[in-house]
């Protein structure tokens, strides 16, 4: 049964100022667009399809929302649960049933990371469907400690500056693709679903090992949150804050073109100085 608390009320208030700021930031919602919301059977993407009906009925443009589930026929996968919910929430959907699940074994090694290459298969197929569909915008439930681990992942093991953005063109360029609880904290959204009882589906059901690298950096992240809170809040917001000229990517500033207005050409019509002993 889902709370009716003051503090409930409060957490549900501060998700939905969070999600309607990322996507005033980010102009991810316009008039007249069509989302595509990705329902995985987590709590993340259950929050998200909650919170973005919530707005949609006050807002202050018009927009559509259709829910798709990607059934990837994974064994013991339950097939029921997100119809019967989304039939509760009266809210258009679509299942897709694609046997990645089959495809990502056979070319896998037992024992190996799926997830790269079922991302890959999963990406492809939520393309062709909004396209199908008539969806403009896909919304994917990534939330800001999805960012976080990400850029540490990327620095730490890809040599890279990089996370993901909240709201990005897709490969094809036909969508856009936007990640509305960008600015939500992973602990509120846990404790919002916990609180509305989401049917919730284990992400564990294909037996693939766990990304150990991305366990290890949220490890780190919430060892640091304990040790100093709203140190990620802090990380966080430096995403947003980047000063290109104090970093060393020639390609975003031109170091080349820096000179003094004391260099060595200034100089030749300068009076010199006489220094005397």
């Amino acid at each position: 049964m889902m709370q009716k608390s003051t503090n409930f009320k409060r957490l549900e208030r501060r998700l939905e100022r969070a999600v309607g700021k990322a996507i005033a930031h980010y102009k991810m919602i316009e008039q007249g667009d069509v989302v595509l919301v990705c329902l995985s059977g987590g709590k993340d993407s259950y929050s998200m399809l909650e919170i973005l009906q919530a707005l949609r009925r006050r807002a202050p443009v018009s927009f559509e929302l259709i829910a798709m589930n990607l059934d990837q026929k994974q064994p013991g996968f339950p097939e029921h649960v997100l119809p019967e919910y989304l039939r509760s929430k009266a809210v258009p959907f679509k299942i897709i049933e694609e046997d990645t699940y089959s495809i990502v074994k056979g070319i896998i090694p037992e024992g190996k990371t799926m997830c790269s290459l079922c991302s890959r298969l999963r990406r492809g197929i939520i393309y062709r469907v909004a396209h199908e569909l008539g969806a403009n915008k896909i919304a994917l439930g990534h939330h800001r400690d999805d960012i976080l681990e990400t850029f540490f992942l990327n620095l730490m093991f890809g040599g890279r500056l990089k996370t993901m953005p909240p709201k990005l063109l897709s490969d094809d360029g036909r969508h856009v693709v936007i990640r509305p609880l960008a600015y939500c904290a992973e602990q509120d959204i846990a404790r919002f679903a916990r609180a509305k009882a989401f049917p919730i589906i284990p992400c564990n059901l294909c037996g693939s090992q766990e990304n150990l690298q991305r366990q290890s950096i949220k490890a780190m992240l919430n060892d640091w949150e304990k040790s100093a809170p709203g140190r990620k809040e802090t990380m966080f917001q430096s995403l947003s804050r980047v000063s290109p000229s104090h970093l060393m990517d020639a390609s975003l500033f031109d170091f080349a073109a820096l000179a003094s207005t004391d260099g060595p050409a200034a100089a030749k019509n300068t009076p010199s100085l006489k220094l005397t002993g």
